[in-house]
């Protein structure tokens, strides 16, 4: 993200949570994100066409909706909604915003280069680009709808705590185990002596 770059934080936490925001707003669902240059691009499925009334009941259709979320778009989100947050006047975090927050903050924690991540059903796989001392690779994680819940329940206590360090890792990846059992293996790798 150009906008955080040289920062001592990446603050995925903020972004996302300012993203999935607008989303619940579109009433989007089953996203896909992909980091770009500039920003982010973002596909989800969103209904359109619906209508209901006494004499019209209709579903609407429902059409992959493709946006390109800029680095001015998204600090722009971030200070509107820290002003709501501010003022009391924000609502109740929905759906996608609570979810991208957590995924946020594990990225975070992560500290990838570049982020992809998709959903299904309420299950989030990520491949963050990693660098280490042998070079870059991905790595995958995978959030089923419990893990997210289970993370947003926790959020609060995390809010007030220091951004997470390695030590605070554990935790993270405790809630997902799937994610911590592929991803523990190639951090070995990683610090392991050239020979």
């Amino acid at each position: 993200m150009r906008i955080y770059e040289g920062s001592a934080r990446q603050d995925f936490e903020e972004v996302f949570r300012s993203i999935g925001a607008f989303l619940d707003q579109r009433g989007m669902k089953d996203i896909l994100l992909l980091e770009a240059p500039d920003g982010f691009i973002v596909q989800g499925l969103v209904l359109s066409g619906s209508s209901t009334g006494t004499w019209s009941e209709s579903m609407g259709a429902q059409n992959k909706e493709t946006l390109t979320f800029l680095d001015d778009d998204i600090a722009r989100f971030m200070e509107e909604a820290g002003a709501r947050r501010g003022a009391g006047s924000a609502p109740p975090a929905g759906h996608y915003e609570a979810a991208f927050r957590v995924i946020g903050r594990y990225m975070d924690d992560q500290k990838p280069r570049d982020v992809f991540f998709f959903e299904q059903e309420g299950a989030f796989v990520l491949r963050l680009l990693m660098s280490g001392q042998a070079g870059s690779r991905h790595e995958l994680a995978e959030f089923t709808r419990e893990d997210i819940d289970e993370m947003v329940a926790r959020g609060p206590a995390l809010r007030h705590a220091e951004p997470a360090t390695k030590p605070a890792e554990p935790a993270a990846k405790a809630a997902e185990p799937a994610a911590a059992e592929r991803a523990e293996p190639a951090a070995a790798t990683e610090t392991a002596p050239k020979t």
